[in-house]
């Protein structure tokens, strides 16, 4: 059996009780959780890549706490351009923590070593990487054995996505970040980024890249540079399933409130499968 995780990302939560854009986002990452817990509780763990909380309160990370004690597995939690540095490590022993104070660390599996970055910027909502942050990554990268895979999950993609609102909030310093990878881009695996709330795959360079939507709200899908609106929307929350053997890495986006019809492809007893297609009631 492949070694399985779980992906989770933008949970945007909010105090106790409150509602973020008409959603309620304890209630959807409660959703999730018990989806995890009933479908994918022989996953490792799961990382959850930023934006934990909306607006960075104390009592938005307890709420956060709160909800993510239900999982059965364990997980990490990194920050995003909505968290508060500090008040993520005081409330959550998720957080994982560098000797800069910084919310970075790695963990060992047996596909590899895990690299949580720290991407926050608190002054910007787009994502930052400082000397400090990229010489952890630097050393962190040349410490590991020459033949170590690497999986590597941040926030902020560290390139454009074409939706251009939030091309204009990435990681500003991409180049830099290129220049730390550059060496070991044949051992990264897969990148695992959150930030833009959409369903987007493809390669960085040569290397796999994943994002999906937020637990809450989604950013709606626009390409056109001249449109100056940025639209959220309500489309469906998801949560990703990732399976990882020693050849293949596979990423499941998985809309865990979907209530559409599921139904059998194979006809029932005795009737033609052309008129069970056909005739098919749907709802």
């Amino acid at each position: 059996m492949p070694f399985k995780f779980i992906h989770i990302t933008d949970t945007h939560l909010a105090n106790p009780g409150l509602k973020l854009y008409g959603l309620d986002p304890r209630a959807r990452l409660d959703a999730a959780i018990a989806d995890i817990n009933k479908h994918q509780s022989d996953a490792a763990f799961a990382v959850v890549t930023g934006d934990l909380t909306h607006w960075g309160e104390p009592e938005s990370y307890a709420n956060f706490a709160d909800a993510m004690a239900a999982l059965k597995i364990p997980y990490i939690a990194m920050v995003g351009n909505h968290d508060k540095r500090v008040a993520c490590l005081d409330g959550l022993k998720a957080a994982p923590r560098d000797p800069n104070g910084f919310v970075q660390g790695t963990r060992t599996t047996e596909h590899g070593l895990f690299v949580f970055l720290d991407t926050l910027d608190e002054t910007s909502h787009a994502g930052e990487m400082c000397a400090k942050r990229l010489g952890w990554l630097a050393s962190t990268l040349a410490a590991a054995p020459a033949d170590q895979p690497f999986v590597v999950f941040m926030h902020h993609p560290p390139f454009p996505v074409g939706v251009h609102a939030m091309d204009e909030i990435a990681l500003a310093q991409s180049a830099e970040f290129a220049e730390v990878i550059a060496p070991y881009r044949s051992r990264i695996r897969h990148l695992f980024f959150g930030h833009v709330h959409r369903p987007i795959f493809g390669s960085y360079g040569k290397i796999p890249f994943s994002t999906l939507r937020g637990t809450n709200h989604q950013v709606w899908f626009e390409l056109d540079a001249a449109v100056t609106d940025h639209l959220a929307s309500h489309e469906p929350p998801a949560y990703g399933v990732a399976l990882i053997d020693d050849q293949n890495l596979v990423v499941h986006s998985h809309d865990f409130l979907d209530t559409s019809l599921r139904f059998p492809f194979e006809p029932p007893a005795g009737m033609d499968g052309r008129d069970y297609a056909l005739n098919f009631p749907a709802r």
